[in-house]
């Protein structure tokens, strides 16, 4: 059976929701304080600083205030240009710390979508317990290879990252035996929107619902639909995922979060639990899919026409 893929569910998190970014925008906040430091104890300018290392002026300015997430050669120029060498190896620690908390898609995918995917694969393994929560797309791991692709062509079109879309799915693919382990154990959330909007054809959506409807069945996945008419708890903000009690990943329009911090992870483990409760499980999440499937079926043709 097909199985599939983390999403590139292309979320962006709400401006008064953004507290479980909080911490990556104070790590680049701060090594941007550093770096200026540097450049004010050596008595130097921002336009001097530019100059010597002939980059743009406004790179200076967004380094300093945390507008843009220097490279590891920044960070070596910048303290070589301030004779601060000295403090190279404690900033480059700062800056690969923050990098594990903000993946930036255009660094990440840099060489293409599978090398991420065979990083998540190797979390997969290590992982006994996923609990995820959608809001906008199929949970990755219940994709169809159609519904992969159509989301991994989304992102390379938005991305402008290499195209390896036949290598990606495959690598994901892959991971669909792993709902078949029965050392490990699945809790998937998600709203009827995500059954309804069309982020691929019609026919592979029909495909893909119907899948859905025998996950429902799978002994180690509980597969949960929040229905339309269901009144929330807690506010369907953005997608998210929790290995054991270990990390929460959440993918934005720009970035993988990548969450550690014990209040965060608690967190949304309150969240998912919440959203959980009011989620129907069972013969009502197959009355939801089904719903779902009969409304979109009356826009695909029959093949015979």
């Amino acid at each position: 059976m097909p199985r599939g893929i983390t999403p590139f569910d292309g979320t962006t998190l709400p401006p008064n929701r953004a507290s479980d970014v909080s911490n990556v925008l104070e790590a680049r906040n701060a090594l941007g304080k550093r770096l200026r430091e540097l450049r004010l104890r050596a008595g130097r300018s921002g336009r001097e600083l530019a100059e010597s290392l002939s980059w743009a002026r406004s790179k200076v300015s967004k380094l300093e205030n945390g507008h843009q997430t220097p490279t590891d050669d920044d960070i070596r120029a910048w303290t070589q240009a301030t004779s601060s060498e000295n403090q190279t190896e404690a900033l480059l620690i700062s800056l690969h710390t923050l990098e594990v908390q903000h993946a930036d898609w255009q660094r990440v995918l840099r060489t293409g979508i599978r090398p991420r995917q065979n990083k998540l694969a190797e979390l997969d393994q290590q992982t006994r317990l996923f609990r995820a929560f959608e809001a906008t797309v199929i949970p990755g791991l219940l994709q169809t290879p159609g519904y992969a692709r159509a989301r991994f062509a989304e992102a390379i079109r938005r991305l402008k990252v290499p195209n390896d879309v036949d290598e990606a799915v495959r690598g994901r693919l892959a991971r669909q035996e792993i709902l078949d382990r029965s050392d490990k154990r699945f809790h998937f959330v998600l709203t009827e929107a995500a059954l309804r909007y069309r982020l691929c054809p019609p026919d592979v959506m029909l495909s893909q619902l119907g899948y859905l409807i025998s996950c429902t069945a799978l002994p180690n996945v509980r597969l949960g639909v929040i229905g339309f008419e269901t009144q929330y708890v807690t506010s369907p903000w953005h997608g998210f995922w929790i290995y054991d009690n270990d990390k929460v990943l959440i993918e934005t329009m720009s970035a993988a979060l990548d969450l550690r911090q014990p209040q965060e992870i608690e967190l949304y483990g309150v969240a998912f639990e919440q959203l959980a409760a009011v989620a129907s499980y069972g013969r009502s999440a197959r009355v939801i899919i089904a719903r779902a499937i009969e409304d979109l079926e009356s826009e695909v043709p029959d093949s015979g026409e």
